[in-house]
């Protein structure tokens, strides 16, 4: 037999080896990366097709908790009780997930969730008690008083239902019920797949609704001397550790969880921000909550942990001078509008008349900012984003008070 031909057989195929080799590194990694026989296992198979697909979404679940705890896709999943089951690849899963499916393992935390404000009282603020069930407005009436029970805000009809859905259901979905009956998704603030309480510590992530000129708290914060020492220190903070042994070795300087959720240095975690709140700083004219002493005490705890009780004490006296002056200036512009309607000045329906985007700017802007800046060491905020416009739309608000008076004749 020739040499020649043999040659020339292994020289080609040994070219075309070398070609497909060529051609296969061309291809991107999330294609020829096959997953490991121990994440098909522990992924249910999810991720022989997802790697392909979606690789974004295996990365992160192999990043997360619970995949070091092996807890696999189809646990998460799996339809949770008055859920849509979908035939998916051989599996029967829940094509949308809602705490429903969180709520098999975290049971406490989503029964915390359910009386806090960011649950039925968040959807409520805007589309009102009639998108939830009665049992569900009773249950958050008995933890949140006034905060479900409640008509739309005015605003959906003005503004119309694509700036609702778009701008304000977008934050206040946190609170949305659900077809199965549960209220809102915690990935809102653990996001999908990663589940990560680190993502949830973060200022951004509660900034992401938290701020603005209505909620300014992120915009606070980020000037707050916490604000400055986060963004100076975060790399060596410990976002990742567990919530029931977090410390101050591992969070030194606070983030919007570490005062309102976490359980620093033994303390108690929860997942309803507003045990550690002793007003309504919200409400135009803010009162003191019902549980307004253990509350106090709470948060008051928490500062402990990095504050001597003495500086506690004092920004929370400082700060409750701060809510009464506040208070005492929406008084009286309200009190301008109110004798207005009452003296047959102003007969039109709410917000169809400049003064009432005036009075409602006032104190729902500027009254806010004030009161979350002075608890929150904000001191501009206090005073130029707070105070000061406060005065200056006061004596507008007069102006054109004087001057629809005028033209009804009614001085």
């Amino acid at each position: 037999m020739s040499f020649r031909p043999v040659f020339i057989a292994v020289v080609i195929g040994f070219a075309l080896v070398i070609a497909a080799f060529l051609v296969n590194r061309q291809r991107p990694r999330v294609e020829t990366a096959q997953p490991t026989a121990a994440l098909v296992r522990a992924s249910g198979k999810c991720a022989e097709c997802h790697s392909q697909q979606q690789y974004s979404v295996v990365h992160e679940y192999e990043l997360s908790l619970h995949a070091r705890k092996g807890i696999n896709c189809l646990d998460c999943h799996q339809p949770a009780q008055g859920q849509q089951r979908v035939e998916h690849k051989g599996f029967v899963i829940a094509p949308k997930l809602t705490a429903g499916n969180c709520r098999s393992c975290h049971e406490q935390i989503y029964q915390e969730f359910l009386r806090s404000r960011h649950a039925a009282p968040a959807w409520a603020a805007v589309y009102g008690q009639q998108s939830l069930t009665p049992e569900q407005v009773d249950f958050s009436e008995r933890f949140q008083p006034g905060a479900t029970k409640r008509p739309p805000h005015p605003f959906v009809a003005l503004e119309g239902a694509s700036s609702a859905q778009s701008g304000c259901a977008a934050c206040h979905s946190v609170g949305k019920p659900n077809d199965d009956g549960t209220i809102g998704t915690c990935t809102v603030c653990h996001t999908r797949h990663t589940s990560s309480v680190a993502i949830a510590r973060l200022p951004t992530t509660c900034g992401q609704c938290h701020m603005g000129p209505d909620h300014s708290q992120l915009e606070i914060y980020d000037e707050s001397r916490h604000g400055v020492m986060f963004t100076a220190e975060r790399q060596l903070l410990n976002l990742d550790a567990p919530p029931k042994t977090l410390t101050t070795r591992d969070m030194f300087v606070p983030t919007c969880a570490t005062c309102h959720m976490s359980g620093l240095n033994g303390q108690k975690v929860t997942h309803d921000p507003s045990e550690r709140l002793s007003y309504y700083l919200a409400d135009a004219i803010t009162k003191a909550r019902p549980d307004y002493e253990r509350a106090q005490a709470n948060m008051q705890q928490i500062c402990g942990q990095c504050h001597s009780s003495s500086l506690v004490k004092r920004v929370y006296t400082d700060a409750a001078k701060v809510v009464e002056t506040t208070n005492a200036r929406v008084q009286a512009a309200s009190d301008i509008v109110s004798k207005l309607r009452k003296d047959g000045v102003l007969t039109t329906p709410p917000f169809t008349q400049p003064i009432d985007f005036l009075y409602f700017d006032l104190w729902h802007y500027d009254g806010r900012t004030s009161k979350h800046g002075a608890f929150m060491g904000g001191a501009d905020f206090v005073q130029w984003h707070g105070n000061y416009p406060i005065l200056a739309k006061t004596v507008e608000l007069q102006a054109q008070a004087a001057e629809l008076r005028r033209r009804h004749g009614r001085p």
